[in-house]
């Protein structure tokens, strides 16, 4: 019997997602597991795989439509199924009051019309056409998304034309309503003859919405104000609301306290020239200050917790968040078990989620768990800063710049490489003794490097 599947919940408490791109068409093959479709989340741009195996039947929803989670996206047949049976499934699709020839037993919902904020980048409703047996395979006309001289463009297709260095007014959109997409600007990427990618987009940020260059707004290129005009309006972004809600909600609800440390860095500098003159990989500052971190979890595991209103979670690794700044706002995939990892794993699985994170490739496995984060904006030259925590974990550590400080060493005045950390903690499972001994632990890693290594 042919399949429905219906949209996942791709993020936890996501009640919608926007289906950016199909990476299957009416006809081809699909196994269980295999990827089907791009996804756009609050955080990021995930792919949804196949839960059956067979062919493609029915795609039940366009590219860049907002669809409701549990709502009906396309039906796959098996190689015994009929064709009378897959219009029996397009039929309950199409009249949800029948419920009798729903696989689950309850009436699917096609999602009808976009939400409000759709309409509100769109400015024109879009309303989805009956489905019906016979589909219209008419392409979609060609539009350059301009309408009244404002660009219409996905968030997603935005990125990549940045990162690109294109401009999106000049790319022909191909998406409902003439919507420019990704793959309108992967296509116009294929025939620019020289390229260019920006070098400085995702690089380590703070989760505590620190305004960078890279966290600009996308939109902002497209509608610079005129000398004399007034503020221009664009509409936040799924990322950007739910940072909004998630900071808000950490800083009204968890009781925050600080604690701030002078690390000396010379030996760790050092260690570090050291490494990379013989490392297959270049290790970073910010490599060895994670390894760090995971390590002195490690030392203090009191320190490794998070508060729920039932119990507190006591961790068993060092699952480490790290930000990563991207347009719009920033990503804090998790590298796990940090306190296990040798050095290099730990770099290469950072350097690889700031490249996926810049192409919207993170996947929302990635950013799920952790119980620790570090936020580092000593590149930016920032002396110090506190971040805000992100919930559930119940610390965060923020990295400013290692620097050339007069400092008092046994009794004489020298200069040293000194790096200032603040550590956020929830004071509902950490008490201000078990932080201290943690900052301590901290130190002392980076403080003898070498101990990382062992």
């Amino acid at each position: 019997m042919p399949a429905l599947m219906n949209m996942p919940e791709v993020m936890a408490n996501a009640t919608e997602a926007a289906l950016s791109t199909w990476l299957k068409r009416e006809g081809d093959k699909v196994s269980v597991g295999e990827s089907i479709a791009e996804v756009e989340t609050e955080k990021a741009t995930v792919e949804i795989e196949a839960e059956s195996e067979g062919i493609v039947a029915r795609l039940l929803v366009e590219e860049g439509t907002n669809v409701d989670v549990g709502a009906p996206i396309l039906i796959i047949r098996a190689s015994g199924d009929t064709d009378a049976e897959v219009a029996a499934l397009l039929e309950s699709v199409q009249n949800p009051t029948d419920s009798t020839d729903s696989p689950s037993g309850t009436a699917p919902q096609v999602p009808s019309e976009t939400t409000p904020a759709e309409a509100t980048e769109t400015n024109t409703p879009i309303v989805e056409s009956p489905i019906t047996q016979e589909r219209d395979v008419t392409p979609p006309p060609v539009n350059t998304g301009n309408v009244h001289g404002r660009i219409f463009a996905s968030p997603l297709a935005r990125r990549v034309a940045k990162d690109n260095d294109l401009d999106v007014a000049s790319i022909a959109g191909t998406g409902p309503n003439g919507r420019i997409i990704r793959r309108d600007v992967e296509k116009a990427v294929q025939s620019k003859t020289s390229p260019t990618v920006d070098e400085g987009a995702g690089t380590t940020a703070s989760p505590t919405s620190t305004v960078t260059p890279d966290a600009a707004p996308q939109h902002a290129a497209a509608e610079q104000p005129r000398p004399g005009a007034g503020p221009v309006s664009v509409p936040h972004t799924r990322m950007r609301r739910t940072i909004a809600r998630r900071l808000t909600e950490s800083k009204s609800t968890v009781p925050h306290f600080y604690l701030t440390a002078d690390v000396k860095m010379d030996a760790l500098l050092a260690l570090r020239q050291q490494i990379n003159t013989a490392a297959t990989r270049r290790i970073t500052v910010n490599d060895l200050v994670v390894k760090a971190a995971g390590l002195a979890l490690h030392d203090v595991p009191e320190a490794n917790v998070s508060w729920t209103e039932d119990a507190q979670l006591q961790y068993a690794t060092a699952d480490i968040s790290v930000a990563i700044a991207v347009d719009g706002g920033l990503l804090t995939p998790v590298v796990r078990a940090v306190e296990s990892q040798p050095l290099i794993s730990i770099s290469t699985t950072i350097g690889d989620f700031v490249e996926r994170a810049k192409a919207g490739k993170i996947r929302q496995d990635e950013l799920a768990g952790g119980s620790f984060s570090i936020t580092n904006l000593g590149m930016f030259g920032t002396k110090q800063f506190s971040a805000i925590l992100n919930p559930p974990q119940s610390a965060i550590l923020a990295v400013g710049a290692a620097e050339p400080r007069a400092v008092v060493n046994d009794g004489e005045l020298v200069i040293a490489n000194i790096m200032t950390c603040t550590l956020s903690a929830d004071h509902r499972v950490i008490d201000g003794a078990v932080a201290a001994q943690w900052m301590n632990a901290f130190k002392s890693r980076v403080e003898n490097p070498l101990t990382m290594l062992l």
